[in-house]
């Protein structure tokens, strides 16, 4: 079974975190919303409070297949936890993914030497070691990493089809119709307007919606006629 964790500090932007964990559950993705705090609480960056799954103290994190880290905040580079925790994941060869400004904790550790690489406009100078790139979202290797809240949604499709590649591999027998593959637009159903579309078909019923470039290069659908 494939496992994500995705953290949670005051401030976080709500986009970033609430996106990535609707379209990540939509896949039937096991994603665990995680407090850094000792309460599961957490207030995001326009007032909207999300109770955390768990507190990071006493949860297990060795069964992980990614760590997650969306942006709003830096209270993240404080909390020695869980710089530990990406240095371990980092060094497994665990997907570490991160948007918006929260790519900086990646290149304060180190992890994204002679790595590609983005974050929002600004910050490229805390990527320490990477070559930026003009990118919404980019992977190299074992690290993804994401511009803002407006690439939310190729960011979140890009890590289910990373997610799903590792269920492949551990040929755990988990393939059924829904989510296959993203790259063939049949990974994720998308609530939207009151109707339920394949990721392809959306893009097709309210065309310029979606960065037609990116998202085709994300998820391999073909961009709308």
């Amino acid at each position: 079974m494939k496992r994500a964790f995705l953290f949670l500090s005051d401030g976080f932007e709500e986009i970033e975190a609430i996106n990535t964990i609707d379209i990540l559950r939509r896949a039937e993705i096991t994603l665990t919303t995680v407090s850094i705090y000792a309460h599961k609480n957490v207030i995001g960056g326009h007032g909207v409070v999300i109770e955390a799954d768990t507190i990071f103290a006493g949860t297990d994190f060795s069964d992980g297949d990614m760590l997650i880290l969306p942006g709003g905040s830096v209270a993240f580079r404080d909390f020695i936890p869980l710089q530990e925790l990406i240095l371990q994941y980092g060094k497994q060869g665990k997907y570490l993914a991160a948007i918006c400004a929260a790519p900086l904790m990646f290149g304060n550790l180190g992890l994204l030497q002679d790595k590609k690489a983005v974050c929002y406009p600004g910050y490229e100078n805390y990527l320490q070691g990477a070559t930026i790139t003009d990118n919404r979202v980019v992977v190299d290797g074992n690290i993804i990493t994401a511009k803002a809240a407006g690439c939310t949604i190729e960011f979140a499709l890009m890590l289910v089809e990373l997610l799903e590649d590792i269920a492949d591999e551990k040929g755990k027998g988990e393939q059924d119709d829904l989510p296959r593959r993203v790259a063939d637009g049949e990974i994720l159903r998308v609530a939207w307007h009151g109707g339920d579309f394949l990721m392809n078909r959306a893009m097709r019923a309210f065309p310029g919606t979606f960065p037609s470039a990116a998202l085709s290069h994300s998820t391999g659908c073909p961009a709308p006629a």
